[in-house]
């Protein structure tokens, strides 16, 4: 496992982005399709943008099967998977903004849970991949 931190200052969002991406594990992982790097950007991106903690850590746990996420931060407590899924029969011109995102990472992953626990926020999201 390695756990990665950072501070999650506004105008920084894509260097803890590249951080994690270009992280071993994260890199070999078989994401012919980028999903893993767009759940990975939602999350970072709501968290710099919305927590208001001063650090983000983020754990990542591989093996033969799957790669684990797991995003700590010390921010408002904030349950993603309470939020609506997007309702697609309304035109897009008259849909409500946000929400899009994190149904994006429920959809793409393959497991996603949160907990708050120890005042923190923690989001793990789990894709099953090749090696």
């Amino acid at each position: 496992m390695t756990r990665l931190h950072f501070q999650p200052i506004q105008g920084k969002s894509l260097d803890i982005l590249d951080a994690i991406l270009r992280h071993e594990e994260v890199a070999s992982a078989d994401d012919p399709w980028g999903k893993l790097s767009v759940v990975i950007e939602e999350i970072v991106l709501n968290i710099v943008d919305y927590s208001n903690s001063d650090y983000l850590d983020v754990e990542i746990m591989r093996d033969e099967k799957s790669i684990t996420l797991r995003f700590h931060d010390g921010g408002q407590p904030f349950n993603p998977l309470d939020k609506e899924e997007p309702d697609f029969t309304v035109p897009l011109e008259n849909r409500k903004i946000g929400g899009l995102g994190i149904f994006m990472v429920i959809k793409y992953m393959d497991t996603v849970t949160y907990d708050y626990s120890g005042g923190e926020n923690i989001l793990t999201v789990v894709k099953n991949v090749k090696m």
